[in-house]
């Protein structure tokens, strides 16, 4: 069974942004790359097929937490792992529940065991161990699964900040152990990831990258940003970290974030990123695309029969006017917020592809910069 291959293919001549190739079981992922969020296996508003042949997307996230409520294991067990429950036969990532323990903290109890989580769906108790969340990743079947830390919230104190860094690193050694005491389930590779802790610190997140980089994992992710920080501050960090995490490994930027936000840290060495900006943000008439940001529902575009964008990276662009979203919005029709969500998501991934272009030209820090003022703008 082969494992995680990762190839550093090139790194820009202007910065530190790099490209790449991660071979999987599923397939292939060229870097830097965004993955559609895909929380309960579905990205919202989206089909597989739309994601594979129109948004082509490489690889989409899962949430540990949120697919063990519902479905279940023994359901994902039963289909044989949730690449053959959902019906996208590329790669897959699961993040480990550790996001939940930032994001429903009225809905948890932490200890060094784990994390009692209670259900935001009918309020039953769960229980979530380093070794748990292994086993429940095995079972999922992801090709890339997260070890199980505490997002640490940005506007942590230090005290909170190193106890919280230190627990994540006690459990990252019980999932390793678990992990490589068990086997996959369904004939091909997984390769686990640990993560990054620290806050703002600069100091936690040197000694965290230090301890993840010990353990020579086939691949490591920077997690707790973009969760309160200043985004100034989360570039710091990155940047801080740049020297420290292997450069023979893929680097993930968990969460991350606006188009400017994953420019930013292309540049800075990171190779994946995901968020649910694309997605929720277009579900909100919210439209990113590479003239700036338009809001759909503005009078403005009740009468503009110009394509969604007129060079646009997916085939809603061009089929449908900004007009006919508008009305679709204003009518509060779901046709709106797919062709929305689609746009978005294709927007995002063909930014990271001409990112990979850039790179490979030795000219990316020139074209970043302009991309970073030209797709903040409001229109």
């Amino acid at each position: 069974m082969k494992g995680l291959v990762f190839k550093l293919q090139h790194t820009d001549g202007t910065s530190n942004a790099r490209a790449g190739r991660i071979t999987t079981g599923h397939g292939v992922i060229e870097t830097p790359i965004f993955m559609p969020v895909g929380t309960v296996g579905s990205v919202k508003a989206v089909q597989v097929t739309e994601l594979k042949n129109d948004i082509k997307a490489e690889i989409i996230l899962g949430n540990t937490y949120h697919l063990y409520l519902r479905p279940g294991t023994d359901v994902l067990e039963k289909a044989g792992g949730l690449h053959k429950f959902n019906s996208f036969d590329r790669p897959i990532l699961t993040d480990s529940g550790g996001f939940q323990v930032f994001s429903l903290t009225g809905l948890r109890k932490m200890n060094e065991e784990g994390v009692t989580f209670q259900s935001h769906i009918d309020g039953s108790s769960h229980l979530f161990t380093p070794e748990r969340v292994i086993d429940i990743e095995r079972s999922i079947g992801a090709d890339i699964i997260m070890a199980f830390d505490e997002c640490c919230p940005g506007t942590a104190d230090y005290n909170y900040a190193k106890t919280s860094m230190e627990r994540t690193h006690r459990w990252l050694d019980r999932c390793i152990e678990r992990f490589n005491e068990t086997k996959p389930k369904y004939g091909y590779y997984q390769a686990l990831f640990p993560i990054v802790q620290g806050c703002v610190y600069r100091d936690l997140r040197i000694a965290s990258a230090e301890y993840i980089a010990s353990k020579e994992a086939e691949g490591n992710a920077i997690g707790g940003l973009a969760v309160g920080e200043p985004a100034e501050v989360m570039y710091e960090i990155v940047d801080l970290l740049h020297g420290i995490l292997p450069k023979d490994k893929p680097r993930y930027l968990m969460g991350v974030g606006t188009p400017a936000n994953i420019l930013e840290c292309i540049a800075l060495g990171v190779d994946m990123f995901d968020c649910v900006m694309p997605t929720r943000n277009g579900r909100n008439a919210m439209l990113f695309t590479r003239d700036g940001i338009i809001n759909i529902r503005n009078k403005k575009w009740e009468d503009v029969f110009e394509p969604i964008e007129a060079e646009g990276a997916s085939y809603v662009d061009t089929l449908y006017t900004k007009a006919y979203l508008h009305h679709l919005f204003k009518a509060k029709e779901y046709l709106a917020l797919q062709i929305a969500s689609l746009h978005n998501l294709a927007f995002y991934i063909w930014l990271v592809k001409e990112a990979r272009k850039h790179i490979l030209a030795d000219d990316f820090h020139n074209w970043k910069e302009m991309m970073v003022k030209r797709t903040m703008q409001r229109i």
